[in-house]
């Protein structure tokens, strides 16, 4: 039995990153030999055991072949004859398919270490595309490793365009896309998930509505950028540099895409965008089961964000429907993801990165005048029922007009 470090964990460390989990391949042993060690099994489809001490999981050495569509398809063959080179092989990219022995020693079969000095993202063989799965992880490894200059290989994003155009990517389940989905989200870069998808075809078909944005104009007045998928994710960099958690990360991403279905005679403009971005993000979230949380903050961002861009400009009374129609009253956090994901939008413009946003300072005031409106007062003067809501509604509006007559920021921001 030989037991050797494989995957991320040598990757890692080789790049001079912390190793934050250790995965393990085992040559010449059976199943029945790990249990008598004191592994615990925990694979389904091929023989995986955890340490009975550190719980790292070690693999038996595997080959697979591929006996149908999708990345189910596979049969797999785990025997003591395998090697570790044939294991490796079966690996997505070469700087995934190197490994260490007891002595430290570096094994690289297929160049994974040169690839990585020369900062590529490179299949190991032609398996690759026999899972559609490893056209998501490809392109989460390029927002992950973006900062450090890594990029595809040609001839992976020609591979994986084959594999889009045979109907692979098809087969994906809606779990699995939302999985590697929101894991490049939290990543460096992610809107660099989003360009190799694209660039390999496979936006289209996995993000529909995302891709239907590329190539759709809108005013140079607003958007220097004018492409509005270019703007899209021009807005997740800036949601990634104001410190956005995953959520408002994918507020952002969805915010827009009410304007992939603005009629072609109506460009550059986008009236009513807003409503028909909420109703696709609903579509899309049902589509790839997207929790609730991710939903509920995506339709709202794309519903309101415009009112944000333009609060400086509003009403009272529009003001606080806003922010009933955003909840605001009741889920105050939720509202400051919101606020964030609308000063993403706007600095995700061409050169106007590091303008100022007042917009979300003063709606964060208005925010907090209404909420410091009690109900109790209200209801010692004998209010009940409807009048006690409407009395409600007049001081909150009351509030609202002290601060919009106390603001002294007469910036403003291009709606859009």
């Amino acid at each position: 039995m030989e037991v050797y470090l494989v995957g991320g964990a040598v990757r890692d460390d080789l790049l001079g990153l912390p190793v934050k989990e250790r995965d393990w391949v085992v040559v010449g042993a059976t199943p029945d030999a790990m249990l008598a060690g004191g592994f615990r099994s925990v694979g389904q489809d091929f023989p995986v055991f955890l340490h009975p001490e550190t719980h790292e999981e070690y693999a038996l050495a595997r080959t697979e072949r591929k006996t149908a569509p999708g990345y189910h398809g596979f049969s797999v063959h785990a025997a003591p004859e395998v090697t570790l080179e044939e294991d490796l092989l079966r690996r997505d990219l070469t700087v995934n398919a190197m490994a260490r022995d007891g002595g430290g020693r570096l094994i690289d079969p297929y160049g994974g270490a040169r690839d990585l000095e020369q900062r590529i993202l490179r299949h190991v063989s032609p398996a690759f595309a026999e899972d559609p799965v490893r056209i998501l992880r490809l392109a989460r490894f390029s927002a992950r490793y973006a900062p450090l200059g890594f990029r595809i290989a040609p001839e992976t994003l020609d591979l994986v365009q084959t594999m889009v155009a045979a109907g692979e990517v098809d087969s994906l389940v809606p779990e699995r896309v939302w999985a590697e989905t929101v894991r490049a989200l939290g990543e460096a870069q992610p809107e660099r998930f989003f360009e190799a998808l694209r660039a390999g075809g496979a936006l289209a078909r996995i993000f529909p509505e995302l891709d239907r944005l590329f190539g759709v104009p809108q005013p140079a007045q607003h958007h220097p950028e004018i492409d509005t998928g270019v703007h899209t994710l021009m807005a997740l960099t800036q949601a990634v540099r104001l410190g956005a958690d995953v959520v408002t990360r994918f507020a952002v991403l969805v915010h827009d895409l009410g304007k992939g279905s603005t009629p072609v005679e109506e460009w550059p403009r986008h009236l009513c965008h807003e409503q028909r971005g909420a109703d696709l993000v609903r579509g899309l979230c049902q589509r790839l089961r997207v929790p609730n949380m991710f939903r509920e903050m995506g339709v709202l961002t794309a519903r309101f964000h415009t009112h944000c861009h333009r609060a400086l400009e509003m009403r009272p009374k529009t003001l606080l429907s806003a922010l009933q129609g955003l909840d605001a009253l009741r889920k105050p956090q939720r509202f400051e993801q919101f606020l964030l994901a609308c000063e993403a939008d706007a600095r995700g413009r061409l050169g106007l990165e590091n303008r100022d946003y007042p917009q979300a300072a003063y709606f964060h005031k208005v925010h907090q005048a209404a909420v410091a409106v009690r109900a109790q007062p209200l209801v010692e003067q004998g209010l009940s029922g409807l009048a006690l809501a409407e009395g409600l509604q007049r001081e909150r509006l009351t509030a609202i007009t002290g601060v919009r007559h106390g603001w002294r920021d007469p910036m403003a921001y291009p709606a859009g």
